[in-house]
């Protein structure tokens, strides 16, 4: 299921996006900051499920919803926000949203909302090849695997392998699994405080610390150490 969230603060995005991982690791999440970014990623991206926050700058998460609703009607929406606010229920029951939840956001709140979706099959199933290769590297994500290693063992060639791949799931294979990768070090670096940052990169798959590092501050825009301390900082808060 591709799941489109719409905050402009970091910090809440990332939170969401580890609180979904963690309930649905098959999910595809795709993060925005405010409704231009949402727009491109649901022109390039099929979303089936939209958590969007109300507070944005520039367009309020309800009209973009407004907007989202017009352009993809199979999408279900989730209004998010810090007020309590009878107008903005009401102008949500008008677009159609689906459900409502309050900051700060109380997990059994949010996992009986994912309950609906957790089993729900996706708009476009994936394939049995591509259902296969993707149990592959959930599976073995932390071992030295190709897309030559997973093709060899659905017995398939790689050339064909990497083309449906793309097709399918919309990113190359490499790409999905760095992507994959980095979403579970995100995971470990909370769970696992004793673990070294060397640890972490050779649990994830990595295959030097050295390597993680720079391509977690790429796609993250923070080191992995800056990356714990903010997330730690933020749960010992909020207890």
């Amino acid at each position: 299921m591709n799941v489109l969230i719409v905050d402009d603060e970091p910090l809440e995005l990332e939170q969401m996006e580890y609180k979904l991982q963690s309930e649905c690791p098959k999910w595809k999440i795709y993060k925005a900051a405010d409704a231009n970014q949402a727009h491109e990623i649901n022109r390039s991206f099929s979303i089936q499920l939209a958590f969007l926050d109300i507070n944005l700058p520039g367009k309020s998460g309800l009209e973009f919803g407004e907007e989202l609703r017009k352009i993809n009607q199979e999408v279900d929406i989730i209004m998010v926000t810090a007020c309590q606010n009878f107008n903005y229920a009401q102008q949500s029951i008008r677009i159609g949203v689906v459900d409502y939840l309050t900051k700060p956001i109380i997990e059994s709140e949010l996992l009986s909302v994912l309950a609906k979706y957790k089993d729900k099959q996706p708009v476009k199933n994936f394939s049995s090849l591509i259902d296969s290769s993707l149990k592959i590297i959930h599976e073995k994500f932390n071992e030295k695997i190709s897309l030559l290693t997973i093709a060899n063992m659905v017995h398939v060639n790689p050339t064909y392998l990497s083309r449906k791949f793309h097709e399918e799931v919309g990113v190359s294979f490499s790409e999905y699994l760095i992507q994959y990768r980095i979403q579970t070090s995100k995971q470990f670096l909370i769970t696992h405080i004793n673990w070294t940052i060397s640890d972490i990169a050779e649990k994830s798959g990595f295959s030097s610390q050295h390597y993680f590092s720079t391509l977690f501050r790429r796609i993250v825009g923070i080191s992995p150490t800056e990356f714990r301390e903010r997330e730690n900082k933020s749960l010992s808060s909020s207890q």
